[in-house]
């Protein structure tokens, strides 16, 4: 059998407000996914609102229950 080519990823906000998205990339990859998305969550300084573009950076999946 084959080995997959892709990796499911978590990708955790840099906020540190616990918001999450979830990715695939390649298991060839030497790096770590970085990417900047909307956190609904974290709280904009400027404006005092909440929800703002934040860094996403690669974190691994727990292990699943069977």
């Amino acid at each position: 059998m084959a080995k997959a080519g892709y990796v499911k990823v978590r990708l955790e906000s840099e906020a540190g407000t616990g918001y999450r998205y979830y990715a695939k990339r390649s298991t060839r990859a030497e790096y770590k996914i970085r990417k900047k998305k909307y956190d609904p969550w974290a709280l904009n300084e400027e404006t005092g609102k909440k929800g703002m573009h934040v860094f996403f950076v690669e974190k691994k999946l727990p292990p699943h229950k069977k």
